[in-house]
């Protein structure tokens, strides 16, 4: 699970901008902010650099996981 709606939101930023400046479609940002598919590890380091976080900060902890 990732939080990359959330700081989407925080900075301020489109899904649409977000994928512009990924090289992806909206609906492949828009799966991966809903959380219905996760990012590959290098897509999620390049998110994270765009919304200037660490990347372990777009990763929920196993233990806020619901299932």
């Amino acid at each position: 699970m990732n939080r990359i709606k959330e700081f989407l939101a925080v900075r301020r930023m489109s899904q649409t901008d977000l994928a512009h400046q990924l090289g992806k479609s909206f609906n492949t940002v828009n799966l991966y902010a809903a959380n219905k598919v996760q990012p590959p590890i290098p897509v999620l380091y390049k998110i994270a650099e765009i919304l200037n976080v660490d990347v372990r900060d777009l990763l929920l902890p196993n233990d806020r996981i619901t299932q």
